[in-house]
C-alpha cells in the first residue's frame, strides 16, 4: 500500500467535498496538483499566477520554458477552447501570453470564473505515456497504462488491471503493451525509468481505491 499520511488523506477528502459542494464534477489544475502531491504522484513544477508579474516570476523560477494555461472552475482547458501557450521565462514572451490566455477564456466563456493562469514547467522531450484510472460498471476501479500523446489515440495500445495494483502488477503492466520494447529504448533512445513509471501506476491505483468517488484520472505526458 502507498504510504500516505492520514493528514494528506484528510486534505484530499476535504478538497473533494468542497468541489462537490460547488456542484462541480472536475478539478482545476491546482486542485489536481494538491491531490497528486498528497499521493506522491509526480507532476511538473507549476504555480498559480493571478497577474502578469506573478506569471513572469513563476516562469523565471521554473527555468527554461513554461506552459501557460487558464485556471477556471468553469472551463476544462483544451487548446481549442481557452487555449494554452508556451512561453519563455523572459517577460517580453511571458507577459503577452499570460494576458492572451485570459482573453481567450473570456471569449470562450464570458461568465466563467477565472482564478488565474497556471504556469507549468515544460518538460524536455521524452517518451510520452498515459497513466490513468476509470470506473468500470462491472469491475469497479480499473487502472490503465499505455503509450501517451497521439499514440494513445492512434494505436490504442493500453493495458488494464483492477485497482489497487501491487508493485509487481504495476511493473507487469509495462511489459503487457504491444509496444513494450519502446520503453526499453530502441534505436539509441534511452530506456525509461521502469521503477518510477510503475510506481506512478501504483500510486494512482491507490488513490482511486481510497477515494472511489473519483470517477476518472488521466495523466498523459
Amino acid at each position: 500500500m502507498v504510504g500516505v499520511e492520514a493528514q494528506d488523506r484528510e486534505a484530499v477528502r476535504a478538497l473533494l467535498a468542497a468541489v462537490r459542494a460547488e456542484g462541480r464534477d472536475a478539478l482545476t489544475a491546482p486542485e489536481g496538483r494538491t491531490i497528486a502531491d498528497a499521493y506522491g504522484i509526480a507532476v511538473p513544477g507549476e504555480a498559480l499566477a493571478r497577474d502578469v508579474d506573478e506569471a513572469v516570476a513563476h516562469a523565471a523560477r521554473l527555468g527554461g520554458k513554461s506552459v501557460l494555461k487558464i485556471v477556471s472552475p468553469d472551463i476544462r482547458t483544451r487548446p481549442t477552447r481557452a487555449g494554452s501557450w508556451s512561453a519563455w521565462r523572459a517577460r517580453p514572451r511571458c507577459a503577452p501570453r499570460s494576458t492572451g490566455s485570459s482573453r481567450n477564456a473570456r471569449a470562450y466563456a464570458p461568465d466563467a470564473r477565472v482564478d488565474g493562469v497556471q504556469v507549468q514547467q515544460l518538460l524536455p522531450p521524452g517518451q510520452e505515456v498515459i497513466v490513468g484510472a476509470v470506473t468500470d460498471p462491472t469491475f469497479g476501479k480499473v487502472v490503465a497504462f499505455g503509450l501517451g500523446g497521439v499514440l494513445v489515440e492512434v494505436l490504442k495500445d493500453i493495458t488494464f488491471r483492477l485497482a489497487p495494483v501491487s508493485a509487481d502488477e504495476a511493473m507487469s503492466m509495462l511489459d503487457s503493451i504491444k509496444a513494450a520494447e519502446i520503453l526499453r529504448g530502441v534505436r539509441g533512445a534511452p530506456a525509461v525509468d521502469r521503477w518510477a513509471l510503475a510506481e506512478q501506476v501504483r500510486r494512482v491505483s491507490q488513490l482511486v481505491t481510497d477515494f472511489p468517488e473519483i470517477a476518472e484520472v488521466d495523466l498523459n505526458r
